[in-house]
C-alpha cells in the first residue's frame, strides 16, 4: 500500500489557480444580481459616454472644416475682363515668390462646371454668357500677411479672400472644447470610480464574515483583495462595452440625417467613430478604471479591519 503524500501544488500553480477562481466567483456575482449589476454599469458607461461623444464630436467638426494646408488657402479673384492667358502669366509670376508654396488656376470655364455640378444649372442657363472670373488659388508659405498685401496691389486683383481667421477662430474653439473634454472626462471619471466603488463596498459588507475570517487564518491583504478587483474590472470592462455601443446606437440614427443635410450642399460627409484600436483600448482603460475604484475602496477596508498584533 502506497502511503506517499501527493506532491503540493508550486507556489506558482496556486497562484495560477486563485487568480482563476477569482475570475470566475467574480462573474459569478455579477450574474446572480443582474438588476444591480445593469444599473452600476449603466451608469458607469453613461459617464465614459459623455466625453468620449464629446471627443468624437469635436474631431469630427475639425475634419469637417478642412486641413491646415486648407484653411490657409488664399483666393485671388481676378477682374472679369482679365483673360485666361493672362491669369496664367500672373500665377507663373507669383510662383517664383518665396512665400509661394503652391498655386493653382481656376478659369471661369471650371468655375462655371463646379456650380453646374452644385445644381444651380437652371439658373446659369438664364446668363447670357459665363460671368465668372478667373481665380487664383495661393497656398502660403510662413506667414501669409505679406502675400495678402502683394496680391490685392496686383492690377489684375478685384477681390482677395483669406479665410484664416475664422478656421483660426474655430480651431480655438476645437481647443476650447477638448479642453472641455478633459476636464468632464476628469470629472464623469471620478464619479465612475465612485459607481463601481460603492457597488464594490456593498459586495464587500456582504461577505464580511467571510473577509473576517480569512484575516484570522492570516490571508494577506492581496489574496483578500483580489476577487474585488477582479469584480471592478468586470465592472469597467462591461461599462466601456456598453459605452461604446451608446456611441455606436448615436451614431447610427445621426447617420441619415446628416448624409441627407450634406448632399443638400453638394458633398459628402459622414460621421467617423472609434477605430478597433480606439474601441479596445477604450474598453481596457475602462476595465483598469474599475479595478482601481476597487482597489481603493478594498484597500481602506482592509487597512481598517486588519487585527492588530498584540
Amino acid at each position: 500500500m502506497n502511503t506517499e503524500a501527493a506532491p503540493r501544488p508550486s507556489p506558482l500553480r496556486t497562484w495560477l489557480d486563485h487568480h482563476g477562481y477569482s475570475v470566475v466567483a467574480s462573474l459569478g456575482r455579477l450574474l446572480r444580481r443582474p438588476g444591480a449589476t445593469l444599473i452600476t454599469v449603466g451608469v458607469f458607461a453613461v459617464a465614459l459616454a459623455l466625453p468620449l461623444g464629446l471627443w468624437a464630436s469635436l474631431a469630427n467638426i475639425a475634419r469637417l472644416a478642412g486641413s491646415v494646408q486648407q484653411a490657409q488657402e488664399i483666393s485671388v479673384f481676378l477682374r472679369p475682363e482679365v483673360p485666361v492667358e493672362r491669369a496664367r502669366v500672373v500665377a507663373d509670376s507669383l510662383r517664383t515668390r518665396r512665400d509661394v508654396a503652391a498655386l493653382q488656376v481656376r478659369t471661369p470655364a471650371q468655375g462655371l462646371e463646379d456650380l453646374r455640378a452644385s445644381g444651380l444649372e437652371e439658373a446659369l442657363a438664364a446668363l447670357p454668357g459665363n460671368p465668372l472670373p478667373s481665380v487664383l488659388v495661393v497656398t502660403p508659405r510662413g506667414a501669409p500677411e505679406a502675400l495678402v498685401a502683394a496680391l490685392e496691389a496686383l492690377p489684375e486683383s478685384e477681390h482677395v479672400v483669406h479665410d484664416a481667421q475664422w478656421r483660426e477662430r474655430l480651431q480655438r474653439w476645437l481647443q476650447l472644447g477638448m479642453r472641455l473634454g478633459w476636464v468632464l472626462a476628469g470629472l464623469l471619471g471620478l464619479g465612475g470610480l465612485l459607481v463601481i466603488g460603492s457597488a464594490v463596498r456593498a459586495d464587500i459588507q456582504a461577505r464580511r464574515e467571510e473577509i473576517g475570517v480569512l484575516q484570522l487564518l492570516g490571508a494577506s491583504d492581496g489574496f483578500i483583495r483580489r476577487p474585488f478587483l477582479y469584480l471592478g474590472a468586470a465592472y469597467g470592462l462591461l461599462g466601456g462595452a456598453l459605452a461604446l455601443g451608446l456611441l455606436t446606437a448615436a451614431d447610427l440614427a445621426l447617420r441619415e440625417p446628416l448624409a441627407a443635410l450634406s448632399g443638400s450642399y453638394g458633398g459628402r460627409f459622414a460621421l467617423q467613430g472609434f477605430g478597433p484600436l480606439h474601441a479596445a483600448a477604450i474598453v481596457a482603460g475602462a476595465g483598469l478604471l474599475g479595478w482601481l475604484g476597487a482597489g481603493l475602496v478594498t484597500g481602506h477596508y482592509l487597512r481598517q479591519t486588519r487585527p492588530t498584533e498584540t
